[in-house]
């Protein structure tokens, strides 16, 4: 058993005073429990400590995508950030009754990922070198999966399922996990899906190439029933005449059809009884072959066929967003069909490409997708604002011919500190609160009305709309200590924005009491989270763009400073073709990450540079992808990026993108392109 925090004992104390019970999340601190059985490893946390000490960020809408339609009670979630920290908030929105079903029940209905597969190995579907790369190893990827698992079934609805797409290098250690989790008797099946395409040829290998997945199918609990069990056929399969069943023994059994006996064959026996038999005779089930003159049965033709757990007869993988292991429509459109109905909610967590996104949208469900890359948020993005030139899922040769349905895009984890001072007041207090994990609970103290709790400890939102002039001294401190010192515990926290605080201590002392300042934009100071904090990174190439991120709490936008030469150059690999073209070319020449931190953080130029995004024909208000140039391309290359002119429409938007995720945007047109 660990042993409790300060924080937590008090908090536990306040509760038995107060008459109040205690949450869950201590049951199984104060309580030992022991299961049945269970993966024992370094590093396992408990359930409980994983649902508790996980951080909840809070959502910033960046914008809504419309699409021309009008917004119902419902928005379609496509969210940037840490996805077990959005895990987190997700769950608060589950029990405040923010997510349900077509149904009415709380909660997701069905869960897809095809999370990283934690191999250290470099993979494509063709199982050729780079273009994957999954860099956590061993119990830390156990870990990694088993605490995103945790969450995810707290966010299943009581009738939910989840499918988990693995390989064979921790399947069945992921397998046992997911039996602690959600219970062995709710394991439903395991899935065989392609890996790499039919035919792909390996010649002069020394192994066997890996061909398929396992894709693991668990119910939240028995109370959940699948939607269907049957896959359409390509083809309509036709009728036949089907010879009765006979099953072996040594005393054959006589049976009569239309008042002639027959015998089955030698040390045989009919299956059915003389009433059954008569039955399907009177039903139409068994007649006479015209053909051969013996009673057998007429199988009708069929639209569809009852699935098995052999799904190889569909792509596993597809090359429709040039987004590495991007997974195929017909493999979700199964997967979708299988588990929900229309209207339900579908959550990916590891979104990637946007397969399951976009295949819930042309289905009729509704969805939430999640992930940590800026590379996978433009992609996605891209995709559902290209909805209806995209295939049509019950007629592939058909385009599907409808847009999106509007979803809003948030930042979650990195935020844009400039539109949360917009935010009215109402909106700023309750992203403040959320942003530090406060308590929302107002209340008064010797008459100063105070915000909520972090922990057992009173927290004060620093009004700075209301007090426009006022600024945050040790006066300020000073005159709160004097109301409230003898009626409050060892810490006090007010949140702040840190250009009205006027000095630097991250916290000042008055007797008992130490009055911290949670100051914003800065991250939270290091007491009151005792694993610190550490940003998301973007990839650097395409082998990175797939890699297993960790990180905790909340950062700030800082655009980072790029300074480029634009210019028309001859282009380096001759075109015989066209040899008067010239190509654009973008000349990289400085690029510096601002880092707002405590402690000195210095990168070199160029070090911090993650990819550059480009939209040849940009519109004038969203960005559609059309190229990327990884950072380790571009080293290689001098910093150069080149393309032909004829690209370049009426203008064009570049996004120079760092590994923390800040974005610096510019707008150019061809005229821009001078020659040298």
């Amino acid at each position: 058993m660990r042993k409790l925090t300060e924080t937590e004992i008090e908090r536990i104390v306040s509760l038995l005073r107060e008459g109040k019970p205690i949450p869950e999340d201590y049951k199984n601190i104060l309580f030992d429990t022991k299961k049945e059985y269970e993966l024992i490893y370094a590093e396992k946390e408990r359930e409980q400590d994983i649902l508790a000490d996980t951080l909840a960020v809070p959502l910033q809408k960046v914008k809504t995508f419309r699409n021309g339609q009008e917004q119902n009670d419902w928005t379609n979630m496509l969210i940037f950030g840490d996805n077990l920290q959005v895990l987190k908030t997700l769950l608060q929105m589950k029990q405040d009754g923010k997510l349900k079903n077509a149904d009415g029940t709380p909660g997701v209905r069905l869960v897809y990922i095809d999370p990283p597969f934690g191999t250290g190995d470099d993979y494509t579907i063709t199982g050729d070198k780079a273009g994957y790369s999954a860099k956590l190893q061993g119990v830390k990827y156990i870990e990694f999966i088993r605490r995103r698992a945790v969450f995810l079934r707290e966010i299943l609805s009581s009738n939910g399922m989840i499918f988990i797409r693995i390989d064979y290098h921790f399947g069945h250690y992921i397998k046992t996990v997911l039996d602690e989790i959600f219970g062995k008797e709710n394991f439903q099946n395991e899935f065989v899906v392609n890996r790499i395409r039919k035919n792909v040829t390996f010649q002069g290998r020394r192994s066997i190439p890996v061909a398929t997945d396992s894709v693991f199918l668990y119910f939240y609990s028995p109370e959940a029933q699948l939607a269907s069990v049957e896959k359409v056929l390509a083809e309509k399969k036709e009728g036949y005449w089907h010879a009765l069943d006979s099953a072996g023994i040594r005393h054959p059994r006589k049976r009569t059809f239309w008042g002639k006996v027959m015998l089955p064959p030698n040390g045989r026996h009919w299956t059915f009884t003389q009433d059954r038999i008569d039955k399907k005779i009177s039903d139409g089930k068994l007649r006479l072959n015209p053909k051969t003159g013996r009673p057998e049965y007429w199988i009708e033709p069929k639209d569809t066929i009852t699935l098995d757990t052999n799904w190889t007869d569909i792509a596993g993988y597809t090359f429709t967003t040039g987004y590495p292991t991007e997974n195929s429509e017909s493999l979700l459109k199964r997967i979708i069909k299988i588990g929900s109905l229309p209207g339900d909610l579908i959550l990916d967590c590891f979104a990637g490409s946007g397969t399951t996104l976009s295949v819930a949208e042309k289905l009729g469900r509704r969805w939430i997708g999640v992930d940590c890359g800026k590379l996978a948020i433009y992609t996605m993005q891209k995709r559902l604002l290209n909805t209806s030139e995209s295939k049509d899922m019950e007629n592939p040769k058909k385009k599907y011919g409808k847009p999106c349905k509007p979803f809003t895009l948030y930042n979650a984890g990195l935020y844009d500190y400039k539109m949360i001072k917009e935010l009215p007041w109402d909106q700023y207090r309750d992203f403040a609160l959320k942003l530090f994990q406060c308590r929302d609970e107002k209340h008064e103290i010797s008459k100063i009305e105070l915000d909520g709790f972090l922990g057992a400890d009173n927290v004060l939102v620093f009004n700075y709309q209301k007090h426009k002039d006022a600024v945050m001294d040790r006066g300020f401190i000073d005159d709160l200590h004097r109301h409230l010192g003898d009626k409050i515990g060892r810490r006090f926290f007010i949140i702040a924005p840190a250009a009205s605080v006027q000095f630097l201590e991250d916290y000042i002392e008055k007797a008992k009491t130490k009055y911290f300042v949670l100051r914003i934009p800065y991250s939270i100071i290091e007491e009151i989270h005792n694993r610190g904090f550490t940003k998301i990174r973007q990839p650097v190439s395409e082998m990175d763009v797939n890699d297993t991120v960790d990180a905790v709490g909340f950062d700030f936008i800082q655009v980072p400073t790029v300074e480029c030469k634009y210019f028309l150059d001859k282009p380096k690999k001759v075109d015989l073709l066209n040899q008067k073209t010239k190509e654009c070319v973008i000349k990289i020449e400085k690029f510096e990450s601002k880092i707002i931190s405590r402690k000195p953080v210095e990168f070199a130029n160029l070090e911090t540079l993650s990819m550059v995004m480009l939209d040849y024909d940009f519109n004038g208000e969203v960005f559609d992808l059309d190229e990327v140039f990884y950072a380790e391309v571009l080293k290689k290359n001098d910093y150069e990026i080149r393309f032909a002119k004829d690209k370049v429409k009426k203008q064009m938007m570049i996004i120079y993108i760092d590994i923390f995720g800040n974005e610096k945007r510019e707008v150019k047109n061809r005229e821009d392109f001078k020659k040298r």
